[in-house]
C-alpha cells in the first residue's frame, strides 16, 4: 500500500460529523454512543434500512462505489470504518480528500490472514504455528509436519467459521483444498492449538499514542459462532495481565488508531497464542455497554476523534450472551413478563437488538449482557431460561 503511517492530528470534537464506512451492527452501536457525546453520524452501506441508517443519515451504495465514498467524505469531518472488509482502495482514496484516523495499511495487513500474522509476529507476540498453501503438495507437506486436526484457511473473506476447514485425517486434504482454493485467495494451514480457553483483549489507541485496553474476556463459541463472553475471565491473574501486555504490544507496534480486537488462544501447558485481530469494535466487546466505565463503543469515537481516552475499568462481572435469529422470539416473549429467575439469581439482563428485518437462523440478531456479583450466577440465568439450548 502507498498509505504511510498516520499522523497526529488535532482532537475531533462534539458537535462534529463521522462519517462510517459500513451500516451494520457495529456501526449502529458506535452512531448511538457518539449521538450521546454530540456527534453527528452518516454511513455508506448498500442495504435498505441498514442497522445504522435507522439511526444515522445513510447513504446508499456499495462500499468500494468511490462517488459515494467521496460524498461520505465532503459530509464527514472524520471517517471510520465498523468492519475490515470494507474496500481498502477506498479508504486509502479517502485519506487524500478527507481525515481517516485509522489510515488503510491496518485495514490492508488485517485484511489478508498472512499479511496479519507477520505482522503479529514483527511485534514480538506469538501466533500459532502456520504455513503458505499454493499447492495440494504443499498442503500434504506440511499438514504432515503439523500432524492432524490442522486447519486450512482463505488468506481473505471467511467470518463466523466460513472460508475455514478443520482437517481431521490425510483422506480430507484433496477435498479441502478444492473447495477452499475455489475461492481464488491464497490460502494458510495453520497448526491446531489444543488450547484451554479462547481469549480476547480489545485494546484502543489514539493519534497521539495513548492506549488503554479492556479486561479479557473468556469467549465460547458454538458451530465457530461467539456464544458467550464471560468477563473476569476464568484463568489465572497472570493470564489476564499477560493477555493484555500482548494487545497492547501489538496495538503498539501496528501503530493502530481505534479499537484492535487481538483474540487469543491460551493453553495452561503453552501458555496464549494470538490468533486473529480485528481492527474496530468487536462482538466479544459488547459486554463494556453496561459493566465498564467506559464502553468500546465510546472509546472507538474517542480514539480516531484523538479524544484522552476513557477509563476501561469493570464495574460488575458481566456474560454476554449473543442473540441469534432463532432465540429472538423466545427472547421477545421474556421481556413482555416479569423475570422470577432474574430476582432469584440476582442478575440484570440488558437487552440489545440491532435492527435487522429478517431473523434468520444463526443470524446475529442482538446481544443480552447480563450483569451479575459473579459469572456464575449470569451463566446459571442463561441456561434458566431455556432461550439458549446448546
Amino acid at each position: 500500500m502507498s498509505s504511510t503511517r498516520t499522523q497526529p492530528h488535532a482532537p475531533v470534537l462534539p458537535g462534529s460529523t463521522v462519517g462510517i464506512l459500513g451500516g451494520g451492527q457495529l456501526g449502529r452501536m458506535m452512531a448511538l454512543a457518539g449521538s450521546a457525546m454530540g456527534y453527528r453520524f452518516i454511513t455508506l452501506d448498500p442495504a435498505d434500512d441498514a442497522p445504522c441508517g435507522q439511526v444515522a443519515e445513510q447513504i446508499k451504495a456499495a462500499y468500494d462505489d468511490h462517488e459515494a465514498a467521496r460524498q461520505l467524505a465532503s459530509r464527514s469531518d472524520v471517517i471510520t470504518y465498523e468492519f475490515e472488509n470494507v474496500d481498502a482502495g477506498v479508504a486509502e482514496m479517502l485519506m487524500a480528500e478527507s481525515l481517516v484516523p485509522q489510515g488503510s495499511r491496518l485495514l490492508h495487513t488485517t485484511q489478508h490472514r498472512l499479511r496479519e500474522k507477520r505482522a503479529i509476529e514483527a511485534a514480538g507476540v506469538r501466533v500459532a504455528p502456520y504455513a503458505e498453501i499454493t499447492s495440494l503438495a504443499d498442503l500434504e507437506d506440511e499438514a504432515g509436519r503439523f500432524g492432524y486436526p490442522c486447519v486450512l484457511k482463505t488468506a481473505t473473506g471467511g467470518y463466523d467459521g466460513k472460508g475455514q476447514w478443520v482437517i481431521k485425517g490425510g483422506h480430507e486434504l484433496a477435498e479441502a483444498y478444492d473447495t477452499l482454493a475455489g475461492a481464488g485467495t491464497e490460502l494458510v494451514l495453520e497448526q491446531f492449538i489444543r488450547f484451554d480457553k479462547e481469549l480476547s483483549v480489545i485494546a484502543a489507541r489514539s493519534s497521539r499514542g495513548e492506549i488503554r485496553t479492556f479486561p479479557a474476556a473468556e469467549n465460547i463459541h458454538v458451530d465457530n459462532i461467539l456464544h458467550l463472553s464471560i468477563v473476569p475471565a476464568r484463568v489465572p491473574e497472570a493470564v489476564l495481565k499477560e493477555a493484555e501486555e500482548l494487545a497492547k504490544a501489538i496495538a503498539e507496534g501496528l501503530e493502530a488508531v481505534g479499537l484492535i480486537a487481538v483474540e487469543m488462544f491460551w493453553s495452561s501447558v503453552d501458555g496464549l497464542y494470538v490468533n486473529e485481530l480485528a481492527p474496530r469494535p468487536h462482538n466479544s466487546g459488547h459486554y463494556t455497554m453496561e459493566a465498564c466505565r467506559t464502553s468500546q463503543f465510546e472509546q472507538h469515537i474517542r480514539a480516531v476523534c484523538n479524544l484522552p481516552l476513557g477509563d476501561p475499568s469493570l464495574m460488575t462481572p458481566v456474560v454476554m450472551v449473543n442473540v441469534l435469529g432463532e432465540h429472538v422470539q423466545p427472547l421477545l416473549e421474556r421481556l413482555g413478563e416479569h423475570d422470577e429467575a432474574a430476582d432469584r439469581h440476582g442478575v440484570s439482563p440488558k437487552v440489545h437488538l440491532y435492527g435487522k428485518q429478517e431473523a434468520k437462523d444463526k443470524r446475529k440478531m442482538g446481544h443480552v449482557n447480563v450483569l451479575a456479583a459473579d459469572v456464575e450466577s449470569a451463566l446459571a440465568w442463561i441456561a434458566e431460561t431455556t432461550i439458549w439450548r446448546v
